[in-house]
Parts: C-alpha cells; sequence; structure tokens
C-alpha cells in the first residue's frame, strides 16, 4: 500500500502540479479542477479498496482529541489495539480548542457530542463525564466551603479558558433536574487542564474539573470535593469523522476498537 501510494507520488509531473496551483484561480483552472475530481475520488476509492484487500490492515491513523478524552479514553485502549493491529500506527494529537479535522487533514476527531462538526459520523467512546469542583484542604481552612452556587461569589476561583474561542468557561451547577450557571471571578485563568489542577492542589482556590482529572488527588487527599450535591454531568465523549470520506480497514479496525 506504502508502496503504491509513493509511485503515484513519484508518478506525478512537478511542473504540471505546479502549473495547475497557478491556474486554479482562472475559469480553465477550476473547469479542469472539476473535471479531475471524479479521477481523483476514483484513486482514493482504489487506495480504500487496496487497504481493505489485505489480510492485515496497515497504515496511520491521526486523531485529534481534547486532553481529558485522550488520557482516559483513547489512551486505555491503545495497548490492546497495538498487539491487535501491528502495522497501523496512531497519531494522536491532544488539542482543547475547536479543530476542523477536514482541513487539518485528520482521520477523526474525538469531542463531547454537543460540540461535534456538522455532516459528520459519530461512534460514542466514553459513558458521560462527571465533573467535581474541588479545592485543596489549606485552601478551605481559611476559606468555609460554599453550600450552594451563590456561595462560590465569595471564593478565588480558578477558571479555563478555550483556546479556540477564547471564551472563559461559565460553571454550570445541576441539582434534582435544575441547571443554573455562574460566571465566576476568575482570579486564576489559564487554557490547560494540568496547570488548572495543580493550581487548584496549590492552595489558589476553588476550580471545576473532570472527576478522572482529579481522582488521584481526592483519594490522596490533596483536593476535597465542594458543592458535591451541585456537580454537573459532562456528554459522553464521540469520536467523529466525515460522512463523505470511505473508511479504510485500518481506520475501521480503530473505530472498533474505541467504541465504549
Amino acid at each position: 500500500m506504502a508502496a503504491t501510494r509513493c509511485a503515484l507520488t513519484r508518478i506525478r509531473p512537478a511542473g504540471r502540479t505546479r502549473a495547475l496551483s497557478r491556474s486554479a484561480s482562472a475559469p480553465a483552472g477550476e473547469e479542469l479542477l472539476a473535471r479531475l475530481r471524479p479521477a481523483i475520488a476514483s484513486v482514493a476509492g482504489a487506495l480504500a479498496d487496496l487497504d481493505n484487500a489485505r489480510e492485515r490492515p496497515a497504515g496511520r491513523i491521526r486523531v485529534s482529541a481534547h486532553r481529558v478524552a485522550a488520557i482516559y479514553a483513547i489512551r486505555p485502549r491503545l495497548a490492546d489495539f497495538a498487539r491487535a493491529y501491528p502495522d497501523i500506527a496512531v497519531e494522536l494529537v491532544v488539542d482543547d480548542g475547536f479543530v476542523d479535522i477536514v482541513a487539518d487533514r485528520f482521520d477523526c476527531g474525538v469531542r463531547h457530542a454537543q460540540t461535534l462538526q456538522a455532516d459528520m459520523i459519530s461512534v460514542r467512546i466514553s459513558a458521560p463525564v462527571p465533573l467535581v469542583f474541588v479545592a485543596a484542604p489549606a485552601y478551605l481552612a481559611d476559606h468555609p466551603a460554599p453550600v450552594d452556587p451563590d456561595g462560590i461569589a465569595a471564593h478565588r476561583c480558578l477558571c479555563y479558558r478555550y483556546t479556540s474561542s477564547g471564551v472563559v468557561h461559565r460553571w454550570e451547577f445541576e441539582r434534582d433536574g435544575r441547571k443554573v450557571e455562574r460566571s465566576v471571578r476568575g482570579d486564576f485563568i489559564t487554557n490547560d487542564i494540568d496547570v488548572m489542577r495543580d493550581a487548584a492542589v496549590a492552595g489558589l482556590g476553588v476550580t471545576c474539573l473532570p472527576l478522572p482529572h482529579a481522582a488521584l488527588q481526592l483519594a490522596a487527599g490533596t483536593l476535597v470535593e465542594v458543592l458535591a450535591d451541585w456537580a454537573p454531568t459532562l456528554p459522553p465523549n464521540h469520536l467523529y469523522y466525515p460522512s463523505r470520506r470511505q473508511p479504510t480497514a485500518a481506520f475501521q479496525a480503530f473505530v472498533t476498537a474505541m467504541r465504549a
């Protein structure tokens, strides 16, 4: 398969490629590209069929995932996947911001269901993700724990800023089916969830984290949960990919391995 792709690359005349690139903005170039697209699609389909015809799937899968999904939903499954499919390489790019997986040439992305791009096929790969409000015991010794969402206004809050939009995460609270949002002070703001957790451990204030990302610290006692009755839950993580793309055998194997 790799040799076939390399051969196709070698026989492509560089001069003609540059000429096509220069003319692509002109009407004649656009017409030529329109005429070539079916042939390009046919070649892509033939390459996918060649992949599928192999006895053992092979290739490289590029995945874009946010940090928590990468650590707790994808990474635990990779060892078994590597043993079952030793000829498939996985490139996992961790990015908490919005990613256009088509423009950035990813085979798939992993995000929470409500943030998926349009025209995508999605596969659930995790259970819903509970959130927790936490603070260090030393901080709570000087600042009594809040008993309801309104009480959070009296506390130093450690907040997360989304990389792609620049928006600071609004804290949500949920109890008995009732949901409320609060804009908090944001005494410390970061775009890195590890830094935010470690800042809470250091006693900077209260923060909101996915439970898996705080579980070790809660078990060790370096973080303590507050507002436990008001903790919300994030939707499950979904693996998603373009509905118009013909999946290779390698990609199909990866999707199957990642299913919840």
